[in-house]
């Protein structure tokens, strides 16, 4: 059997509440990080697209493809089905646009170890040693899954990967998965990527 296509999605569509502005704006490598994190999945993905509340489609960046989220207000799993529902026979490589460390070596290593026979391939948390649902690559069969994790209550898509047949690797760099939530981590980082 052929492996399904692996299409990339930008999670850009929350309200960056703890950042007080929008995080997918925020510029770290000269680019805003929705720019910055398509161009990482495009090296590895023939079409990627960029998961945004309805109202914000229209603010995106020139080049930008966006992929209005028409499951609402489910945070991160409403950008994931959403991407499922333009594509389910697609698999999505999905990267949360606050991410400034992640590289184009870890993509690659996630692409490389992908298992797509399993629900998805993940990246194990430094954190907490649980699956990093905002950089996995979640492949077709996952979206019945996901719908009947929504249909029982779930709306967390790490509870998901839990209970699911996952392919689990190990970070090859953990300090890449460290995302930037609030302004003082923002100070934080680009202090260390400038350094």
């Amino acid at each position: 059997m052929a492996e399904p296509v692996l299409r990339g999605l930008v999670l850009a569509g929350g309200r960056s509440e703890r950042m007080q502005t929008d995080k997918g704006a925020l510029q770290y490598h000269g680019l805003d990080q929705r720019q910055h994190t398509a161009a990482l999945l495009g090296e590895f993905c023939p079409d990627v697209r960029v998961s945004v509340r309805p109202e914000q489609a229209a603010d995106l960046p020139a080049g930008l493809t966006p992929l209005p989220d028409t499951f609402l207000g489910l945070g991160p799993l409403g950008g994931l089905l959403s991407a499922f529902q333009a594509d389910p026979n697609a698999a999505w490589l999905v990267l949360a646009c606050d991410l400034p460390f992640l590289t184009r070596t870890t993509l690659e290593f996630l692409v490389t170890n992908r298992q797509s026979a399993r629900a998805a391939t993940a990246l194990r948390s430094p954190v907490d040693d649980f699956p990093e649902p905002l950089v996995t690559i979640w492949e077709p069969r996952s979206y019945g899954q996901l719908l009947r994790f929504l249909s029982m209550g779930y709306s967390c898509p790490r509870k998901a990967l839990i209970n699911s047949d996952i392919a689990l690797l190990p970070a090859p760099v953990s300090a890449e998965l460290r995302n930037v939530n609030t302004p003082e981590e923002r100070a934080q980082a680009e202090r260390e990527l400038m350094g």
